[in-house]
C-alpha cells in the first residue's frame, strides 16, 4: 500500500492508517476506517468527502451487494445476465495463469461481484484484491481510482466493470491502471455506451467502442467488442422513457418487464452495427509502453467487422 497524496508507505493499516512522510497531511490526519477497512482516499482531490466514511459501510445510495433484493431479481429478468463478461472472465483466467499460476488482481468497483465474473472469485488460485468507493463483503480497502494507493507493477491483472462511466476522468484511471499492472499485466474493462444515468450525481461518462480502445491505448488489445446490444439498449430506454413520464423508479421496473424479449435480438447482428447501437462495450488488453497513434483509429473502427 502507498498514500494516494504523496506515494510514501502507510503504517497500521487495519487500525489507525496513516501516512509516514511527515510532511504529508495524512501522516497527522491518518485515513478513516469504515466497516473494518481502510479508506486510502485523498478528499482534498475527490468527489468523494471523508464525512461520508463516518457510517457503516460509507456510500452515498443505498446498495444491493447481494443481489437479492425484489429491485435486483426484475433487473435480472428483464435485462438477463453477461455472457459476455462470463465468456471473456474465462480467457482472462486462462490468460493470467499462462504467466503465473496464482496471479493477483485487483478489481476496480468490486464492492459488488460483476455479473458473469463469479468463476474470477471462485478460482482457488487466483488472490483477488477487490476495491470500490464504498465496502462490502467483496472489498478489503476503500480507494479512488483516480489514485489507487499500490505501489508501480503489483498486480498482474486489473479488472474494472461498469466503472469507469461512475469516474470524473477516465483517461486518468486508465493511467492508474497501467501504473499498478505488471509489465504484460493484463486489463479487463466494461463500460456503458447506450445506456441511461444511474447513479445519480455520480455518473459522467459514455463510450463507443472506438473510444473505450484510444482510453486504453497504452495497451494492445487481445478483444473488444459489445457487450449488450440494441436489444439492451432499447430496454433502458423504455425504462427510462416511463421514468421520464413520472413511472418512478419502481413502476418503470414494472413497465419494462413485458418487453424482456427484446434482449433476445443482441444474439443477432454484425459486429460493427451492433457496437453502434450497443448498450455497452468491453475492452481485454494487455500493458504496453507504448501507446497506439491518433491516426490509426479511423482504420480501427473500420477494421470492425
Amino acid at each position: 500500500m502507498r498514500c494516494p497524496r504523496c506515494g510514501s508507505p502507510i503504517s497500521d493499516i487495519h487500525a489507525k492508517p496513516s501516512c509516514v512522510n511527515y510532511r504529508c497531511d495524512y501522516s497527522t490526519d491518518g485515513f478513516p476506517m469504515v466497516d473494518g477497512q481502510p479508506v486510502l482516499i485523498d478528499f482534498e482531490d475527490s468527489v468523494f468527502d471523508r464525512k461520508m466514511y463516518r457510517r457503516e459501510h460509507g456510500s452515498v445510495l443505498s446498495r444491493d451487494t447481494t443481489g437479492r433484493s425484489l429491485g435486483s431479481r426484475l433487473h435480472r429478468f428483464t435485462f438477463g445476465g453477461n455472457p459476455v463478461a462470463e465468456g471473456n472472465c474465462q480467457k482472462f483466467i486462462t490468460l493470467l495463469k499462462q504467466d503465473n499460476p496464482n496471479p493477483v488482481v485487483l478489481v476496480v468497483g468490486g464492492a459488488t461481484v460483476g455479473a458473469g465474473s463469479h468463476e474470477l472469485y471462485d478460482d482457488p488460485d487466483i488472490e483477488v484484491v477487490g476495491s470500490d468507493v464504498f465496502s462490502s463483503d467483496n472489498t478489503v480497502l476503500v480507494a479512488d481510482a483516480h489514485r489507487l494507493p499500490f505501489h508501480d507493477a503489483t498486480f498482474d491483472g486489473v479488472w474494472i466493470q461498469a466503472v469507469l462511466e461512475h469516474v470524473l476522468e477516465p483517461a486518468t484511471v486508465a493511467a492508474e491502471i497501467h501504473r499498478v499492472l505488471k509489465p504484460q499485466g493484463l486489463v479487463y474493462a466494461e463500460t456503458p455506451f447506450m445506456q441511461q444515468v444511474h447513479e445519480r450525481a455520480y455518473d459522467f461518462s459514455r463510450f463507443t467502442r472506438s473510444g473505450h480502445r484510444w482510453l486504453f491505448r497504452k495497451f494492445d488489445e487481445i478483444e473488444a467488442g459489445a457487450v449488450t446490444g440494441p436489444g439492451i439498449a432499447l430496454l433502458w430506454s423504455i425504462r427510462y422513457f416511463s421514468r421520464a413520464l413520472g413511472a418512478g423508479d419502481k413502476f418503470s421496473r414494472l413497465a419494462t418487464l413485458p418487453f424482456f424479449w427484446l434482449r433476445y435480438f443482441d444474439r443477432f447482428g454484425k459486429s460493427r452495427a451492433r457496437a453502434d447501437a450497443a448498450g455497452g462495450v468491453y475492452f481485454m488488453g494487455r500493458r504496453n509502453e507504448r501507446a497506439i497513434k491518433p491516426g490509426s483509429m479511423p482504420m480501427y473502427y473500420d477494421g470492425q467487422i
